[in-house]
């Protein structure tokens, strides 16, 4: 069943976090993912929120594990944290 990693980012360090997210879509590619929406324009409708959402969707939730956990991604991934603020979730589709 598919999956979702849905993230809600507020970037700190702009420049610094470009190499991020131009090398993270090749990486989700490789595992199947797709990008569903990546920091597009967005209104907020209630509360309030980062600057920044992204979705990719992933065959299944054991696919989207192994992204996030593959050498490839961990990488990368002290970039993102250094550079943002974050919550990060998988979801299990419809």
């Amino acid at each position: 069943m598919v999956a979702y990693i849905i993230a809600r980012i507020e970037v700190t360090n702009l420049e610094a976090y470009k190499e991020y997210a131009r090398k993270t879509p090749a990486i989700a590619e490789h595992f199947g993912g797709k990008f569903l929406v990546k920091a597009g324009a967005f209104e907020q409708i209630e509360g309030s929120g980062p600057d920044r959402h992204v979705v990719i969707e992933m065959p299944d939730v054991a696919t989207a594990k192994a992204f996030y956990n593959s050498p490839e991604y961990q990488k990368i991934l002290p970039i993102a944290l250094e550079h943002s603020i974050r919550d990060l979730v998988i979801v299990e589709g419809a």
